[in-house]
């Protein structure tokens, strides 16, 4: 199932229509942006759920694991050259432009109608959108013929270059919906997605090897003595070591460090906007907590954040973006 799940395509095809597509779609798959969402005015919350209704279709391209990886690089590449053609003279948002040619699926065609109007509101150009799906492609690279083989990074720093493109590339986005004067917000959003990403790839460990894909940089592997295979006997049922507790609490302190960066931010963002960059930070700190809590257990069971938990988040943040209304 994609994105757009069960939701209603609508008939209407005024951009207000574009949005409220796109904010069912966040509201139903958006773990935990979502929450941030809430606490920003409407027009920013339209725009960061027309973001993500895009980004969204780019990971469940990418994460179809009933096709092939052939079939789902072909998929990505006509959805993207719909998304692409979308930014034709006349023709960007058109339910009958070469978006609907290309795809013949009307819930893309209402997902990028909101996109351009968001990337027209707030500046967004193209290149940014990019590199997101580049980073989400590389996913999607041919894998030698051996079946057991997995997806892999040689170092930290090539790991950050795939944590630039799939998270950081997403607060340069965010950004600019949030609003910024002060360029070092720019390299602090950067940083910052490299966190969540970090804190992602940390709790989705199991998963990932399962889907035949390693985001333990190998050189921390060789470090810890740690083998692929050891990490497919974790996913299967095998108790953890204090070694590989080690492991990932490694790359736990390196995601730690890249929070800082986080709190930096929050109050260089416009001043209806650091409330939700402080919700969303707070859930994905959390989150790593929560991991930490477990002793970097993330095979025995998925970790979350306690809905509970979340809207005490929420609460606070609702309180610090009236706050932020009233005070100049």
């Amino acid at each position: 199932m994609n994105a757009a799940g069960t939701t209603a395509i609508p008939q209407d095809t005024s951009p207000a229509a574009a949005y409220a597509f796109c904010r069912e779609i966040a509201r139903r798959e958006a773990k935990n942006f979502y929450w941030a969402f809430r606490v920003l005015p409407r027009h920013k919350s339209d725009a960061m759920c027309a973001i993500y209704a895009f980004m969204r279709r780019a990971d469940d391209i990418s994460d179809d694991e009933s096709k092939s990886l052939q079939a789902r690089r072909q998929e990505m590449t006509l959805w993207l050259a719909a998304w692409r053609a979308t930014s034709l003279p006349d023709q960007a948002g058109s339910a009958s432009g070469p978006s609907t040619t290309l795809l013949g699926a009307t819930a893309d065609v209402t997902v990028f109608r909101a996109l351009r109007d968001t990337q027209r509101r707030f500046s967004i150009p193209d290149s940014l959108l990019e590199e997101l799906i580049a980073g989400t492609t590389m996913d999607l690279a041919p894998q030698p013929g051996d079946a057991n083989a997995v997806q892999t990074y040689a170092t930290f720093e090539d790991l950050y270059r795939y944590c630039y493109l799939v998270a950081s590339v997403v607060g340069l986005v965010s950004i600019r919906v949030f609003g910024y004067t002060d360029k070092r917000a720019e390299a602090l959003a950067e940083e910052t997605g490299i966190a969540f990403q970090l804190t992602n790839i940390l709790r989705d460990v199991k998963e990932d090897i399962e889907r035949g894909r390693v985001y333990i940089p190998l050189d921390l592997m060789d470090e810890f003595g740690e083998t692929i295979s050891e990490l497919r006997e974790l996913a299967a049922g095998r108790a953890m070591t204090e070694r590989e507790r080690g492991m990932l609490a490694t790359l736990a302190i390196r995601a730690e460090r890249y929070y800082v960066a986080g709190r930096k931010l929050v109050p260089l963002l416009d001043r209806d906007s650091r409330a939700a960059m402080w919700v969303l930070m707070a859930i994905y700190h959390r989150l790593l907590g929560r991991i930490g809590e477990r002793r970097m257990d993330v095979f025995a069971e998925r970790i979350t954040v306690p809905a509970a938990t979340k809207l005490s988040i929420l609460a606070r943040g609702i309180v610090m973006a009236a706050w932020n209304r009233i005070v100049p």
